[in-house]
């Protein structure tokens, strides 16, 4: 049986689409905050140190609460980058969902948002995160970067 349909697109061939504009894509020129978060979760999902390492700062600072000795924990990017690495080699998925602002300075530099992190290591290992980050960011050559990260999860 041979039948046509007139006006039909093809499935296996669609238009391409060119109303994807740079604001648009899947990675961010970090122009704008949201750009940092864009690229953040791109990172997270498709494992990549590259994009993720556009986001640090070189001074970039990342402290959390290590709640059994009970003190505060920091490090700098170096160490920041190697522990996204092992996290990225040792996961099988990532995903990350960004939820709301909960405070955010009124030049964007200060954010205190909410996330949702499941990290699967493989089928019986999964680890499911909620906390918040509070970012601090700079705008260096046009682009925005984190400087200082507190992780405020209770895990």
């Amino acid at each position: 049986m041979l039948f046509t349909l007139a006006g039909c697109v093809n499935p296996f061939a669609p238009k391409i689409d060119d109303t994807l504009g740079e604001s648009k894509g899947l990675i961010s020129n970090q122009s704008d905050v949201d750009g940092v978060f864009r690229n953040f979760q791109y990172a997270y999902t498709f494992k990549d140190t590259l994009i993720y390492s556009q986001i640090i700062h070189q001074d970039f600072i990342f402290s959390y609460r290590d709640y059994d000795v009970g003190q505060d924990v920091s490090w700098g990017r170096e160490r920041e980058m190697t522990t996204c690495t092992g996290l990225f080699q040792n996961s099988q998925r990532l995903d990350l969902v960004w939820n709301n602002i909960n405070s955010i300075s009124g030049d964007s530099s200060h954010i205190v948002r909410s996330f949702n992190l499941t990290i699967t290591f493989n089928p019986t290992d999964i680890i499911y995160i909620d906390g918040r980050v509070n970012l601090t960011l700079a705008k260096e050559k046009n682009k925005w970067k984190i400087t200082r990260w507190i992780d405020e999860s209770n895990f």
